[in-house]
């Protein structure tokens, strides 16, 4: 089993910064591919960026691109997501995932672990 924890979150300008962090514990993730998702009121969970086991590969929602990165310490167990140039559209939960197979993906469900949440409020 993995646990996931997110911090990080909370109310910035748009124009701002945050960075939202994902500690793992129960085991390594270290060959576990994973990924941030959000959700906004009323919306569904959709995909923002992805990260490969070894860092090498990343994805990302278009409406992001230029704007957020994803990375990872595989020795602090840890993912991130650095989110700049915020926008009030970006209000949302973030949900960091981890998915048990090392090749990252954008789908929701093959995802196994899912952490609880933190909330990122962007005002105009």
């Amino acid at each position: 089993q993995v646990q996931l924890v997110e911090s990080g979150g909370g109310l910035v300008q748009a124009g701002g910064s945050l960075r939202l962090s994902c500690a793992a514990s129960g085991r390594s993730i270290s060959s576990y591919a994973m990924g941030w998702f959000r959700q906004a009121p009323g919306k569904e969970r959709e995909f923002v960026a992805s990260i490969s086991w070894s860092g090498f590969s990343t994805k990302y929602v278009d409406s992001v691109k230029g704007r957020f990165t994803i990375s990872r310490d595989n020795a602090k167990n840890t993912v991130y997501l650095q989110m700049n140039s915020l926008k009030p559209e970006d209000t949302a939960v973030y949900y960091c995932a981890a998915r048990g197979v090392r090749s990252s993906s954008t789908v929701r469900g093959e995802y196994e672990y899912w952490g609880q949440g933190t909330q990122v409020t962007v005002s105009s």
